[in-house]
Formats: structure tokens, sequence, C-alpha cells
């Protein structure tokens, strides 16, 4: 067993980052918001590196920035999520929680029987209390094993993970699929408006259920499974997920590039999947039109990216008997484990249709019927290491 208990930091695309590595997979974890990227999955072969890193990573930017946005870059754990303008209670967040803005606090890096952990804290102000990040690499796993353990506070909370894939600069290229949902719909009133510099093309409120037929405000029909598209414009759909499945998954597969990257995760810890498609429709600093070509996939207990405030007050997604905030207890620590992982493809595989748990991990089925076997460790979903 090999133990640290002062990893070195470096600069990382403007960051101050901690490097954890494993045969497969070396990633990046910012000081700053605990943002994970870059990351290169499959290291030693196809060097996949599916995350988004903002354009403005390495420049100067105005001070009063957030620090979310001086970082953006691959996933982070927010808590709680959302733009927390309005104030719940005596609470006012930052940008997606304290959890994507402060600074972390090394624990530890420890390296023990093919698996490396990275243990990093912060002790929380606006709401007290206290949130453990763990990534956890396995020898052998082109996967990352993220798990978030928040103790010490009290009360509604909506927590999330951001995560942002940068997709090749070819319309429709890769193919969005997600595990069953009950319910989905874009984002009701302006996301981006023009007299802000920003642009919108989805009907707002639109309640849908495929994704490859989707309402616009020009009364033609978005297909929201292939991506990139609708270039110049900003939208936010959400879809929540079925709680009866035994887990739930997001996927984006590239057949060109011969790889999928997956999502995986407990639908009644993070109930709802959130895109954000972000295709150059903010003219606006620091974005300036030039954040192209990525797509939030954001596994959330949230009403849409709103904040706390509208996420445990009463909305309409809520009316429908649908989570949009878990209820903390502070003797009983909230765990929020997730996986995201990266598949090379056989030929001809299309688009992710399932995704079913085997002996050795998980089968990738696609629509065309051909199969990929991934190895993975599943019972991470359910708190065991």
């Amino acid at each position: 067993m090999k133990t640290s208990t002062n990893a070195a930091l470096r600069a990382v695309l403007g960051q101050n980052s901690w490097r954890i590595t494993s045969s497969e997979v070396e990633a990046f974890v910012t000081e700053m918001g605990g943002h994970l990227g870059p990351v290169v999955f499959d290291r030693r072969e196809q060097k996949i590196q599916p995350y988004a890193v903002a354009p403005w990573a390495k420049e100067k930017t105005d001070p009063t920035l957030p620090p979310i946005l001086k970082a953006l870059r691959g996933d982070f754990f927010c808590l709680p999520f959302g733009g927390n303008s309005t104030p719940f209670g005596r609470e006012k967040h930052p940008v997606h929680g304290e959890t994507a803005n402060a600074l972390w606090h090394f624990e530890s890096l420890e390296t023990k029987e093919g698996q490396t952990r990275l243990h990093l804290s912060l002790k929380t102000q606006v709401r007290r209390g206290r949130v453990d990040k763990e990534i956890i690499l396995k020898d052998g796993h082109n996967a990352l094993y993220s798990r978030h353990t928040v103790s010490g506070m009290s009360g509604p909370i909506n927590p999330g993970h951001h995560a942002m894939l940068k997709f090749p600069d070819e319309p429709g290229c890769g193919s969005v699929s997600l595990s069953r949902f009950v319910y989905a719909q874009v984002l009701p009133g302006a996301f981006e408006t023009p007299e802000n510099q920003g642009y919108s093309i989805l009907q707002p409120g639109a309640e849908f259920s495929s994704l490859d037929r989707v309402s616009t405000r020009t009364g033609e029909l978005a297909d929201l499974a292939h991506y990139p598209a609708r270039r110049g414009y900003e939208d936010l759909v959400m879809m929540v997920s079925d709680a009866s499945l035994p887990f739930a998954w997001t996927a984006v597969t590239f057949p060109k590039q011969r790889y999928a990257w997956f999502a995986l995760k407990d639908p009644r810890v993070l109930r709802s999947t959130i895109f954000w498609m972000s295709n150059g429709g903010r003219y606006y600093a620091p974005w300036n039109g030039r954040h192209v070509n990525v797509m939030g996939l954001e596994e959330v207990t949230s009403y849409f990216h709103h904040g706390l405030a509208e996420s445990a007050n009463f909305n309409p997604i809520a009316a429908k008997g649908l989570p949009t905030h878990l209820v903390l207890q502070p003797k009983q620590p909230l765990v929020v484990s997730y996986i995201m992982a990266v598949a090379a493809l056989p030929p001809n595989f299309d688009r992710v249709a399932a995704i079913e748990e085997v002996p050795e991990g998980v089968c990738l089925n696609a629509v065309s019927g051909r199969k990929c076997v991934v190895p993975l460790d599943l019972a991470f979903l359910k708190h065991a290491s």
C-alpha cells in the first residue's frame, strides 16, 4: 500500500490540481471547486479525452467572475445545484454551491490492491457541515468512481453532478441516449434572452416523450438525440428518471471515433437528468460565442437549474409527485455515488439502447444489436467501496 498525506498541486490549464492515475485513466481535480478534468481514458491506447474545458481556462478573466466559471471543466459536484439567485431563508448559496467554488482540502492519496483513491474535504459555511470527496480509479477499469458524503447538515437540499462533454466539430456525430424516464420538459420560461446577448431555440415548457421530437419556437421539431446541433443557441431540458430501475444511465455514442461515454447513478438519490446544450448561444463575457459543441449531462435532484429555493419549495414538477429535493439529517450522512466510464466499441455499434448488469460489470447493447461488455464495479452505487 502506498499512501500520501501531502500530494503536490500542479498548474493544469490555469488551475492548481491534484493528479490521480490508474493503469487505464489519468485525471486531475482542481483545488478550487473540485472540478474533475481534464481526464484521459484508455491512456495506453486511444487516449480518449471526452470532457470539456472552458476556452478561457488559461486567460486572465474579470476578477468578479465566480470561481466556478474560472475553473469550469469536466465534472463537478453541486450542493446545492443551480443558479441559487434566490436566497433560501437565510442561506445565500453561490452558483452550484460552495462545493463547486470553494477551495478543497487535501486529505490523502492512497493506492492499495489495484485501487487508487483521492480523498478531499470541504467545510461548508453557508450551511455549516462537511463534504468529503472521493475519486477512485481501479486498474483495468476505464471508469471514474466518484463519491460525495455530506454530513452534519439538516434541511432540504438539491444535489447534482455537472458532467460536460466536448463533442467533435461535426454536426450530429454523437448519439445521445438515456434509461427510461417518466417525465420530460424543456425549461419553462427563458433560458437565454436576446436583450442579454443570449439565444435559445427550444419551446419553453414543452413536454416530450422522446428525445428526437422536441418542439422549438419556430414550430419545427428538434432532435436532441444527435449532437452537436442548433449552433448559435443554448438550451436546457430535464428528464425525470424512473426510480424503479436498479440503476439509471446516460450515454453518448461516437460511432466514428469508436467509443461511448456513459454515466451510472442511483435514481433514488439523483432523480433527474438535465441536458444543457451549449453551442455558442451566449455572446456575453466570458462565453463570447465561443463555447460550442459542449453538452452538459447533469444528474440531479432539482427543479431544473434554478437553485435551492425553487427546488425546496412547491414547484410544477413537485406537484406531479416527482421529487426536486432531498432532506438532510444531521446524524445520517447523505452519500452520492456516481460512475462515469468509457467503452471502446466494436464495428457497427451505432447507439446505446440499453445498459445491463452482467457478471463482468455492464453490457452496452446497441440499437444495431451489437454488444460491448465493460469491466465495472456496479456495487459502488450501493455505497460499497
